[in-house]
């Protein structure tokens, strides 16, 4: 995996997504950002950027993911990995479904993933290390951004088999049905208290299935 690293930039997100569609760059390619001044939060929020925090964003070719994926449960996947990688190290990061970073209540972190051309996969990573704005968490250990990043591209090239990460998942979505979420569809707030985890990560609630809280 190639790595570009950067002192400033206003998302990684987008800086990758316009590289690959200008052909400037392709898989697999990484952005690792010292700081980032316009990043880009799940449910199109913005994400407040502090220098010093872990700002990535990577692109791989669809076929070197697991065959079992569903690709709507990318961002499951890549951060779970994450979050394994972060519990060795001695972390009590959890990952709220489907794609939050929290330590204890606190979010201190996310994932967003898209497709481009239905075959080269996008996934962007924020993640509060060292400060946080007020509100939210940051990691509760000390890590190195470049070794953190080194272990998880190595570990992105294991077998991780979804049905494998799924197993461990469901157990920790537990944490997630203590929840609440607004409901686009129905105007109101939704406890996620009865959603029911199905196998392609995607929950069952209020009568129908759902596979984000965008």
């Amino acid at each position: 995996m190639e790595i570009r690293y950067l002192e400033s930039i206003d998302s990684t997100h987008l800086y990758l997504l316009d590289a690959l569609k200008q052909k400037q760059l392709k898989p697999p390619v990484a952005v690792l950002a010292s700081k980032q001044t316009s990043g880009i939060g799940s449910r199109c929020n913005s994400w407040i950027s502090l220098e010093g925090n872990l700002f990535l964003s990577f692109c791989i070719h669809k076929d070197t993911l697991p065959a079992d994926l569903p690709m709507q449960s990318m961002s499951i996947y890549f951060s779970f990995l994450l979050k394994e990688l972060l519990s060795e190290k001695g972390s009590k990061v959890w990952l709220k479904w489907p794609n939050d970073f929290y330590i204890d209540k606190q979010k201190i972190g996310g994932t967003i993933t898209a497709i481009i051309k239905d075959e080269i996969i996008i996934c962007s990573i924020g993640l509060n290390l060292t400060s946080a704005p007020r509100g939210f968490g940051k990691l509760d250990i000390a890590v190195d951004r470049k070794k953190l990043i080194f272990d998880y591209f190595l570990k992105l090239k294991q077998e991780n088999f979804w049905k494998d990460i799924f197993i461990k998942y469901k157990v920790e979505f537990l944490h997630s049905t203590s929840y609440l979420y607004h409901d686009k569809e129905s105007g109101k707030k939704v406890s996620l208290q009865e959603a029911k985890l199905l196998e392609d990560g995607s929950i069952y609630l209020e009568n129908r299935r759902i596979y984000s809280l965008r």
